[in-house]
């Protein structure tokens, strides 16, 4: 709400951090950045909302920076009915953002705990790798950048990572950036392949220094192990790491699914990619990566379904354009194809796709093959190497099967789905294809076997044995008959825990595996009990409905409402004017 850029960057690198922090909490779904991120400054029903995410409850809020200080506003909401679950603001100084951050994480954490149920909560779930709130806010700039998923804007992105590991050179989160950055350009025919190869392992291995043990340092090993050296067990060895640490990061589940796309594995890479969509529903990337998996199947029709979802979302996203473009191209539809190349002025190159989908599909060549000029180095730096297929499919075989296996050598991203490519299909005949092929998979895949996608480990232990869930119930009983700590309204489950010498953790698994309550329904029923016995003793009846509410523990008018219609079907009035008879 501040209306300058730079704390936009800033404010939405706050709320991404609570976002991860949440992702933390085990049994807790939440969904990722780029679904999340699409409703931002949109005035969308919660309800809708809802329906989009497949979600219950919503995490809403305003963040307004003035000189030195932040303010922060969220309230939970639940998107059934548009009920306010809870609000609050908090205003500190700009410096204390990353204990603020924590802070507020273990507080929406604790309210959805008492209004929805279980999960255990740790005492710190917000860990930034820097306490320079410059050196943050550099990362967070560069992160943006390198959100765009444009190559070009990795290069920014690069110069931001680079300003702010040398303002806190500790500052780990950053370093893995770097890491990362370096393998996509490079593996991608970006940059020089050693240069970039030296730089992605350099700054990993900074990064592993002061933090080995973070999800994004597993995630960083991962796209070294996967982009750069086709290592497909070693790849999905480390998005497993990155998963049993943070649960909700879908991007791992992509980064699976891709692996088992380049292994010729579809079956698994739609399971996984299903998975990142349960995370991230609204996310072009997931969406796109989906209809390159039924792309590769040969599913044409079904891939233009998922790649115009994509686009809807994204209409900018390059590897969706250019994929769409191809799927027309072989499904010998010659009508959208050439109606798609006149409406997309950004195809990467309309006149070689013309003449390919005339080789293709046996058609008469529009424009004489003599006339094109290709440059096959140039190609290989887009999404698609359109002047290499070209080369393929206009006879050239042996100049073709010398330039495969040289990119081959250098594991060039375009080629990573080079098994199931449909356009490198006029060489897999060739025994010198046959071989390439033989060599990269045995050097790169040990075994890849589960049919399923990765699931994260469940933890299936009780927090209490049958003795001490005896003796906490009873503990439990005994304080709420005697001390009726409910009257107070701003009771929370860490109090009630104290008071009876019990881990908040274990009360809240106690409360939902043996009175099947979360703690607000358990407390609200004392609190309902005890109205109902004041409201018809004729000696409160000068005092209004909502005031014996109020002295009954309730906080507030819509929460009381709401719980007693549903325990009782009617409303507080008509309860008190059929009972008072």
């Amino acid at each position: 709400m501040s209306n300058n850029i730079d704390n936009d960057y800033f404010c939405d690198g706050i709320t991404e951090e609570i976002i991860n922090a949440l992702t933390k909490v085990k049994g807790l779904k939440v969904i990722a950045r780029t679904s999340s991120f699409s409703f931002k400054n949109n005035n969308v029903d919660v309800r809708h909302i809802g329906n989009q995410l497949g979600v219950a409850t919503i995490l809403e809020g305003s963040i307004r920076i003035f000189k030195d200080r932040i303010r922060i506003n969220i309230q939970l909401i639940r998107t059934n009915d548009g009920f306010q679950v809870w609000s609050q603001n908090f205003n500190r100084k700009l410096d204390d953002i990353f204990e603020l951050q924590d802070e507020i994480s273990l507080i929406i954490a604790e309210q959805i705990r008492e209004n929805f149920g279980h999960f255990d909560i740790s005492n710190n779930i917000s860990i930034i790798g820097t306490k320079n709130i410059n050196a943050y806010k550099l990362y967070l700039k560069g992160r943006a950048y390198q959100l765009n998923w444009a190559l070009e804007d990795y290069i920014e992105a690069i110069n931001y990572y680079k300003q702010s590991i040398a303002i806190d050179k500790d500052f780990y989160d950053a370093y893995f950036a770097l890491s990362r950055s370096y393998s996509i350009l490079s593996s991608w025919g970006c940059i020089e392949r050693k240069t970039g190869e030296y730089h992605t392992r350099q700054f990993l291995n900074q990064g592993l220094k002061i933090n080995s043990k973070s999800y994004l340092s597993y995630f960083s090993q991962s796209s070294l192990s996967f982009w750069l050296n086709w290592n497909y067990t070693k790849g999905i060895e480390f998005l497993k790491k990155t998963l049993l640490i943070n649960p909700s990061y879908a991007i791992a589940y992509e980064g699976i699914a891709e692996v088992y796309m380049a292994t010729n594995q579809l079956d698994k890479a739609l399971l996984n990619i299903n998975k990142a969509i349960e995370i991230s529903p609204l996310s072009p990337n997931h969406l796109f990566t989906k209809g390159n998996i039924y792309f590769l199947d040969k599913e044409y029709n079904k891939a233009i379904v998922y790649l115009e979802e994509c686009l809807r979302i994204d209409p900018n996203f390059t590897l969706a354009i250019e994929t769409k473009l191809a799927c027309y191209m072989l499904l010998n539809d010659a009508y959208n194809f050439r109606d798609y190349i006149a409406k997309m002025p950004q195809l990467i190159a309309p006149e070689v796709c013309e003449i390919l989908f005339c080789l293709i599909n046996k058609k008469p060549l529009s424009t004489p093959i003599e006339s094109i000029t290709i440059n096959i180095e140039e190609s290989f730096k887009s999404i698609y190497p359109w002047h290499f297929y070209f080369l393929i499919h206009t006879g050239k075989t042996e100049q073709a099967l010398q330039l495969f296996e040289d990119k081959m050598n250098l594991k060039i991203g375009q080629l990573v789905n080079f098994q199931l490519d449909p356009f490198l299909n006029p060489l897999r005949e060739y025994k010198r294809f046959q071989l390439i092929e033989q060599q990269v998979l045995s050097s790169g895949l040990v075994a890849v076997n589960k049919d399923t996608a990765y699931n994260i480990p469940k933890e299936n232990s009780k927090p209490l044995n049958t003795a001490e869930i005896a003796k906490y119930k009873l503990i439990l009983e005994n304080f709420i008959k005697n001390s009726e700590p409910y009257l107070n309204p701003n009771l929370s489950l860490k109090e009630l825990a104290k008071n009876i010498a019990l881990h908040p953790n274990k009360l809240s698994w106690l409360l939902n595996a043996e009175f099947n309550k979360n703690f607000n329904d358990y407390i609200n029923q004392f609190r309902l009990s005890h109205f109902k016995t004041v409201a018809l003793n004729p000696k409160f009846k000068h005092i209004t409905i909502l005031g014996l509410a109020y002295d009954s523990g309730f906080n507030s008018k819509s929460v009381f409402n709401t719980f007693f219609k549903k325990i009782e079907g009617i409303t507080p009035s008509q309860w008190v004017k059929q009972n008072s008879n």
